[in-house]
């Protein structure tokens, strides 16, 4: 039977990330990085796709699982007749190539265990061949190398195109296997010691982990949402990563499946927000330093999304010989929404950097003359249609949400300019501006007869996005149009209390057929707006409902569905991890979000 996805529990080294079952097999990951090709793809297809499985010998599931204190570094115990042995999974932050270690120890009598791994390159295509050389077994295909060793050595076999291995551990015994990736035109790698390696990874994580300053209630989810937030950041850039997978599906067997393998600039606010919330400033100054490199350029020419490098070009493409998860097709790579015009990321953008300079980080010489370009061209576009915030592919339209944040970005140059009168700009220019803006949409984007901002001119839809127009100071929360608001979307968009970010009955306005789970992160957002408005303790209620969604390591997809009960989409997603830690520092009462009135 296919896992559910809240059976996976994640591990990483801060360049990419593997997704391990609780059967003990690592059934996605991609090497060297997030974005490369995966050489275990069995999470979207079956085990001719590639997996690694350790387990002991007849054994389905395990018996439980945690990660080690506030780590990436996962156990997962096993209970049998003969004994107990534990699986310690991890990823050492690495030096030059990415290792995945996987140390098996006997807790007590004698369990016979078996591995089985099946490399399978290029998303689960190509079958490498495979060799022996010093004690290692060798599998090369094209660009790519993996090397597998064992410490002690264990007896190993090929069979059916996979490498298998059997042997016992016995109470206090260990056999630490270390797969090490490496370009194929390389010599071999540095061997790596296992037992070193466990040590300084979880050393490294105590350390990081400590710095955390949020001392707050639900103190146990913020910091292990923190360190998902972490295992997403490519640590050579500070981009972070929507999740770590592709075309997990918003619906099962649907065609909402999409690549998250990128970064958004959608997320940058909330996640500096979430990141200088727990005092975590060296990542969030990394963030916003990637953000201004990746915008860089003609302002007509930004993206909502780029590589983990600041790359534009990231064309998507099908794998037609994956069948998809729960036979949930097609299987993409890339993503096309990149050439979308999504004009709410210049208020993100902006408000951004705003952020980053209220909260003491040191200002970049080209910061502000770059935010000036982003606005001059947002002036002139903003009373365009565009796919909004949801990346729709249907017909462009003048969304609501992205009209709100042209207004955040001309509102946050004002305040800006107020602040610091000796920076170049014309704040009455951006006053008026933000005036024209917050007229239309009160006049275009607010249906008078149900007290609710639509999703868009026009439209009867309604939209979860707008559940932070009173975080931005658009309105008071207090305002009759917002209480009606956050009132309207949730009766109309609400799913069992959770949130759907819109309406996909009937005609979807995002061109696609079937419907997706509910969206955490706009559950989250409800929670937040239930908190502004005075609704504290359905706030709290709500927010601890979705607390209970999380698997049991503490980890969140993007959707959920309420019907069946499980997780839906990319896992795990920041967004959803993002959303988790802002409601909890609100609720604890250290809210950094900016809900000043603008009348």
């Amino acid at each position: 039977m296919t896992p559910r996805i809240e059976d996976y529990a994640l591990i990483g080294d801060l360049q990419t990330a593997a997704l391990v079952g609780r059967n003990g097999s690592v059934d996605w990951l991609c090497l060297p990085r997030f974005d490369s090709g995966a050489c275990f793809a069995a999470l979207l297809g079956d085990e001719d796709n590639g997996h690694w499985r350790i387990a002991p010998k007849g054994a389905d599931t395990c018996t439980r699982r945690g990660y080690v204190g506030d780590s990436l570094v996962l156990e997962t115990f096993w209970e049998t007749r003969t004994g107990t042995v534990k699986v310690i999974d991890f990823m050492p932050q690495r030096d030059q190539e990415p290792d995945v270690m996987r140390i098996v120890e006997g807790v007590s009598g004698t369990v016979d265990m078996a591995s089985v791994i099946r490399l399978r390159f290029d998303f689960g295509s190509i079958v490498p061949w495979m060799r022996r050389s010093q004690g290692h077994r060798v599998a090369v295909a094209g660009p790519d190398s993996v090397w597998l060793r064992s410490e002690p050595p264990v007896k190993t076999w090929g069979q059916e195109f996979s490498t298998c291995s059997s042997f016992s551990v016995s109470a206090g015994q260990q056999v630490a296997f270390v797969l090490t990736w490496h370009p194929s035109h390389s010599p071999r790698p540095d061997l790596v010691d296992p037992h070193e390696a466990l040590k300084n990874t979880l050393s490294d994580w105590a350390e990081w982990s400590s710095r955390c300053k949020y001392r707050g209630p639900y103190r146990e989810a913020v910091i292990r949402s923190l360190i998902t937030l972490k295992a997403l950041t490519f640590a050579p850039t500070g981009g972070i990563v929507a999740a770590p997978t592709t075309s997990l599906p918003e619906e099962i067997g649907g065609v909402r499946n999409w690549d998250y393998r990128f970064c958004w600039l959608r997320d940058s606010t909330l996640a500096l927000n979430a990141m200088l919330s727990a005092g975590y400033v060296e990542e969030a100054a990394a963030w916003r330093d990637w953000l201004l490199r990746a915008v860089a350029g003609d302002p007509a020419d930004l993206q909502i999304m780029y590589g983990l490098s600041g790359e534009r070009r990231l064309p998507e493409a099908e794998l037609p010989w994956l069948r998809g998860y729960g036979n949930s097709s097609p299987v993409r790579i890339g993503n096309a929404a990149v050439r979308q015009r999504q004009l709410d990321v210049y208020g993100e953008v902006i408000d951004s950097l705003r952020l980053a300079r209220e909260a003491g980080l040191a200002d970049q010489p080209h910061a502000w003359s770059l935010q000036l370009s982003l606005l001059g061209f947002l002036e002139s576009t903003w009373r365009e249609p565009d796919e909004g915030l949801w990346e729709i592919r249907g017909q462009r339209r003048h969304f609501v949400h992205s009209k709100v944040m042209a207004w955040v970005a001309a509102d946050r140059a004002v305040r800006t300019l107020e602040a610091n009168p000796s920076l170049a700009g014309d704040a009455g220019r951006w006053r008026a501006m933000r005036d024209a803006v917050h007229r239309e949409v009160c006049e275009k984007g607010y249906d008078p007869v149900r007290n609710t901002f639509t999703q868009s001119y026009g439209s009867r839809e309604l939209d979860a996005a707008t559940l932070l127009i009173a975080r931005t100071g658009f309105l008071p929360p207090d305002n009759p149009r917002i209480v009606g608001t956050v009132d309207a979307v949730r009766a109309e968009l609400g799913s069992d209390g959770l949130v759907r970010r819109y309406s996909t009955d009937g005609v979807s306005i995002d061109g696609l057929p079937g419907g997706e789970g509910a969206f955490l992160a706009c559950s989250f957002w409800l929670a937040d707006a239930l908190r502004l408005t005075g609704r504290t303790e359905e706030a709290t209620e709500l927010f601890e409902r979705l607390l209970a969604l999380r698997n049991d390591v503490g980890l969140l997809a993007e959707e959920y569905d309420t019907v069946a009960r499980r997780q839906l989409g990319n896992f795990p997603q920041a967004f959803s991890h993002i959303g988790l830690v802002g409601t909890a520092v609100a609720l604890a009462g250290c809210d950094m979000l900016d809900a000043d009135a603008a009348g």
